[in-house]
C-alpha cells in the first residue's frame, strides 16, 4: 500500500480530500497501480489543481486591477466633468470599504455629474441654436444650419459661459426686436407715401423682399441688413419724388398767381392742386393729391402758360431763380455760423445782387450748392473741434462759479468761526441794556435772549451729530477692513468640499 501523499490530508474535509480518498481506494481495490505510478498519478493532480488555483488568482487580479481602473477613471471622469461645469469638486475620495463598495460610493457622484453635463450642453445648445438663427436672418440666409455638440466647447460648461451666452443672446434678440420695429416703420411710411402718390406698395414691397408683402401667412419677415438698406433706400426716394411732385403742383399754383389766372380757371384746369401753394411736404397727406396723372396735368398746364404768355413766364423764372439764390445764401451763412468759420455775409449778399441778371442763373445756383457742399464739408471736418470748444468753455464757466463758491465761501467759513463770540457780546449787550431799562428786548415780537439761548441750544445740537457722525463713520470704516482682512484669510484657507456634499 503507497504510503499518504503529502497533498492528502487524512483528517481533510474538503471536496478535493475526500475524492483523493476515494480514488486511492479504488486503486487498493484494484490493485492495478504500483505506489510510483500511484505517486506520479497524485503529483499530477497536485500539478493540475495548483495551475487552476494560479489560473484562478491571476484572474481575481485582473478583476481587481478593473475595479481600480474603473474607479480610477471614475476619478478622473468627475475631475473632467467638475472642472467644466465649475463644480468645486477638486479631489474625490472612494471611501472606505471593499472596492465594490467603493463602486457603489462613486457611481451615483458620476452619474449626477453625468446628467448635470448633458443638461448644461443642452442648454447651451439651444441658445447657440438662437444665436446662429438671429444672426441667419440678419444675413439673409433665412434657417440656419444645425448646431450640433461639436459646436459646444465641452472643457467649458461653466455657469460664467453660461452666462455670457445668455446675454449676448439678450443682446441679439433686442437688436431683432429693433430691427422688427424699423422695418414696420418704414413699411408704415412707404405705404403713407405710396397712397399720397397713388403707387402699387405690394410691387415695392415685392422688389424689396417678398416676406414683406405675405406676413399675412404666417411667413417671419425679413430683417436682414440688405432689407432694412432698400426699405431706408425705398423711403428716401419716395420722399424724393413727392418733394418734387409737390415743387411742382406749387410752382403752378404760384404761376397762376403771378399770371392773374383767375381760381375758376384753375378749377377748370386742375381743381386738385388748389390749396396745396402753402403746404410742406409733411402736410400732404390726402390719398392720391400728388398722384402720377395730377403730376402730367401741371406739366401740361405749365407747358400751356409758357406758350400763353412766353414773356411773363420767363419774368416768373427769373424771379423764382433769384429767391433761390437767396434761400441759398441763408443756408450758406446758417452753415458758417454752426461751425464758427468767418464770413462777411453783408459783402457776400451784396456780390450775389450784382451778379443776379448778369450771369446764367441755373449757372448761379449750381455754383451756390458747390459752396455749400464745401462748406458742409468744412464744417464736418470742424466738428469735433468746435465741440471740444464748447466743452471747454462749459468748463471754463464751471471754473468760474467754482472761485466765486470758494470765495464765498472761505469768507463764510471766516464768518461762522466768529459767531460764538458774537453770541456771548450780543448776549452780555442784551442782559446789559435789560438791566439798565428793567425789561426784555423784544427782537420781531420774541425775548432776544430766548433766540439766543435757543441757537446756542440747536448749533450745540449739531456739533454732537457731526462728532457723532464721524466716529461713526470710523467704525464703519474699521470694520470693513477688518471684514475684508477676515474674509481674504478664509478665501485662502478654505478647503474644498466633500464630493457627496456638492452632489
Amino acid at each position: 500500500m503507497a504510503s499518504t501523499h503529502p497533498f492528502l490530508s487524512p483528517s481533510g474535509t474538503t471536496r478535493g480530500d475526500s475524492l483523493l480518498h476515494q480514488l486511492q481506494a479504488i486503486w487498493d481495490e484494484t490493485g492495478e497501480w504500483s505506489d510510483t505510478d500511484r505517486d506520479n498519478m497524485l503529483l499530477q493532480i497536485e500539478q493540475e489543481y495548483s495551475e487552476i488555483y494560479h489560473r484562478k488568482v491571476e484572474d481575481t487580479i485582473k478583476h481587481k486591477d478593473y475595479l481600480n481602473k474603473v474607479l480610477d477613471d471614475f476619478q478622473s471622469e468627475i475631475a473632467n466633468i467638475a472642472s467644466s461645469l465649475g463644480e468645486d469638486y477638486v479631489s474625490f475620495s472612494r471611501g472606505k470599504g471593499t472596492l465594490k463598495q467603493q463602486l457603489a460610493n462613486i457611481i451615483p457622484v458620476v452619474e449626477d455629474l453625468r446628467f448635470k453635463k448633458k443638461e448644461r450642453v443642452k442648454e447651451i445648445l439651444e441658445i447657440k441654436s438662437q444665436i446662429s438663427q438671429i444672426r441667419a436672418e440678419k444675413a439673409g440666409c433665412g434657417q440656419s444650419k444645425g448646431v450640433t455638440d461639436q459646436d459646444v466647447d465641452q472643457c467649458d460648461l461653466t455657469m460664467e459661459k453660461l452666462g455670457k451666452l445668455k446675454s449676448h443672446l439678450n443682446e441679439l434678440q433686442n437688436e431683432k426686436n429693433i430691427r422688427h420695429q424699423k422695418v414696420k416703420s418704414h413699411i408704415s411710411t412707404i405705404s403713407e407715401l405710396s397712397a399720397v402718390m397713388s403707387i402699387d406698395i405690394s410691387e415695392i414691397l415685392n422688389g424689396i423682399h417678398p416676406s414683406l408683402n405675405d406676413s399675412s401667412n404666417g411667413a417671419q419677415q425679413s430683417i436682414s441688413d440688405e432689407t432694412l438698406a432698400r426699405l431706408n433706400e425705398s423711403v428716401l426716394l419716395l420722399k424724393q419724388e413727392k418733394q418734387q411732385s409737390l415743387q411742382k403742383v406749387q410752382f403752378l399754383e404760384e404761376l397762376w398767381d403771378f399770371m392773374g389766372i383767375t381760381t375758376d380757371e384753375q378749377k377748370a384746369v386742375c381743381d386738385d392742386v388748389i390749396g396745396l401753394i402753402s403746404a410742406s411736404v409733411d402736410e400732404v397727406s390726402i390719398h392720391g393729391s400728388l398722384s402720377n396723372d395730377i403730376v402730367k396735368q401741371v406739366d401740361v398746364e405749365v407747358q400751356r402758360l409758357q406758350v400763353l404768355n412766353p414773356s411773363k413766364m420767363k419774368e416768373f423764372v427769373f424771379k423764382r431763380q433769384k429767391e433761390l439764390a437767396f434761400k441759398r445764401q441763408n443756408e450758406l451763412e446758417e452753415i458758417h455760423r454752426g461751425a464758427h468759420m468767418d464770413m462777411d455775409a453783408k459783402a457776400a449778399r451784396q456780390i450775389l445782387t450784382d451778379l443776379i441778371g448778369n450771369i446764367d442763373m441755373s449757372e448761379l445756383l449750381q455754383g451756390m450748392d458747390k459752396q455749400i457742399r464745401k462748406a458742409k464739408e468744412q464744417a464736418q471736418s470742424r466738428r469735433d473741434i468746435i465741440d471740444r470748444v464748447a466743452e471747454w468753455k462749459s468748463a471754463a464757466e464751471e471754473e468760474k462759479w467754482l472761485d466765486e463758491y470758494e470765495r464765498r465761501a472761505e469768507k463764510a467759513r471766516i464768518l461762522v468761526t466768529q459767531i460764538p463770540s458774537m453770541v456771548e457780546n450780543l448776549t452780555t449787550k442784551v442782559k446789559t441794556w435789560e438791566t439798565n431799562e428793567e425789561k426784555s428786548f423784544l427782537y420781531e415780537k420774541v425775548p432776544l435772549l430766548n433766540s439766543l439761548h435757543e441757537y446756542n441750544v440747536q448749533r450745540q445740537l449739531r456739533e454732537e451729530e457731526k462728532r457723532k457722525s464721524r466716529e461713526q463713520k470710523q467704525v464703519n470704516e474699521q470694520l470693513a477692513v477688518e471684514q475684508e482682512a477676515v474674509s481674504g484669510s478664509g478665501s485662502a484657507t478654505k478647503k474644498p468640499s466633500e464630493p457627496e456634499h456638492s452632489c
